[in-house]
């Protein structure tokens, strides 16, 4: 008798624990189900749960660690234009296989794929805005998009939108990230270096304002042109920044690199970069410098003393 109980008990016991552990997994289940609906987002930094429309409030910037999660274009344009002004410049232009590329499958293959799942037509958006009702030239690149990569449309549509802001007279904001030049492209992708540099000169020459913004990674051919040729350089925290990859200088010189090597801190600390401005800070820091490098209107007043003075020195 006292066996049969013992053994009711044990069972019991076991179907306790195992009720426990099933009802465990179902939690732990429907916790992951929740987060994979967007619900939460946990941060790659430090590991923290936060609900994501907490987080996208402060512009997908982790409230705990401020790591700076990646945004994409759209997002970015309703961060830093304001409601209403946005005006796209050059949606018609379309990305081509010039080169017939092959890899592993064809280039004009992968470009379809690419624009059908992320509802692009290529890396980088370009529009006229205003931001804090100052009238801006804006360009966003997409890291979703091939990894950023600059193709013939990127050069096209940042040159034009370049060339618009110069006979506009607008200050030009380039928020920057990418792997480099488009290798399905060959020669043509590199020859959108030297493009865009070139309408940037001309902008410079009408003694206009243009300021790049570095994102997490901008490395490649776009460091190595329009990236680094702004009249004032921000980045965002924690940003790599290069041209080659770590890996590939560390071989060619067969040495170790430091752990901040091709961050933002690092480019600061040796003059590469002007500043490193938080996500939440830059619209405000963007409308400061646009409205100190704005042109200063003469008022009649000085006007009229001007012609005074010149009337006065021409009788004498």
């Amino acid at each position: 008798m006292a066996n049969n109980e013992e053994s009711r008990g044990l069972k019991s016991l076991f179907d306790w624990f195992a009720n426990r552990r099933k009802s465990g997994s179902t939690s732990l289940e429907r916790q992951e189900r929740e987060i994979a609906d967007g619900l939460w987002h946990k941060c790659s930094k430090c590991g923290v749960l936060a609900y994501t429309k907490d987080l996208k409030a402060n512009q997908m910037v982790c409230i705990e660690c401020g790591h700076h999660n990646r945004v994409d274009s759209d997002e970015r344009i309703r961060q830093l234009i304001d409601s209403n002004t946005w005006k796209p410049l050059d949606e018609h232009l379309r990305p081509t296989d010039p080169l017939e590329f092959r890899d592993r499958k064809l280039y004009s293959d992968r470009l379809r794929e690419t624009q059908d799942k992320i509802g692009l037509i290529d890396a980088v958006h370009t529009g006229l805005g205003q931001i804090n009702s100052l009238p801006i030239a804006l360009g966003v690149m997409d890291f979703r998009f091939m990894g950023g990569s600059m193709g013939s449309v990127v050069g096209e549509k940042l040159t034009r939108m370049i060339e618009q802001a110069t006979q506009r007279r607008y200050p030009v904001v380039i928020v920057c990230t990418s792997g480099g030049a488009r290798m399905q492209e060959g020669m043509l992708s590199l020859m959108q270096m030297a493009k865009i540099s070139a309408a940037l000169q001309r902008h410079k020459d009408a003694r206009l304002l243009y300021i790049p913004v570095l994102t997490n990674p901008t490395t490649g051919g776009v460091t190595a042109s329009f990236a680094m040729l702004g009249d004032i350089i921000l980045a965002e925290p924690k940003a790599t920044i290069g041209f080659a990859g770590r890996r590939v200088i560390e071989q060619t010189l067969r040495e170790k690199l430091p752990e901040n090597f091709q961050t933002a801190e690092d480019l600061l600390l040796h003059g590469f970069v002007d500043d490193i401005v938080p996500r939440t800070q830059l619209k405000n820091t963007l409308t400061q410098l646009i409205a100190l490098h704005q042109p200063v209107l003469t008022t009649p007043h000085m006007v009229l003393w001007e012609t005074m003075s010149l009337t006065s020195t021409a009788a004498e």
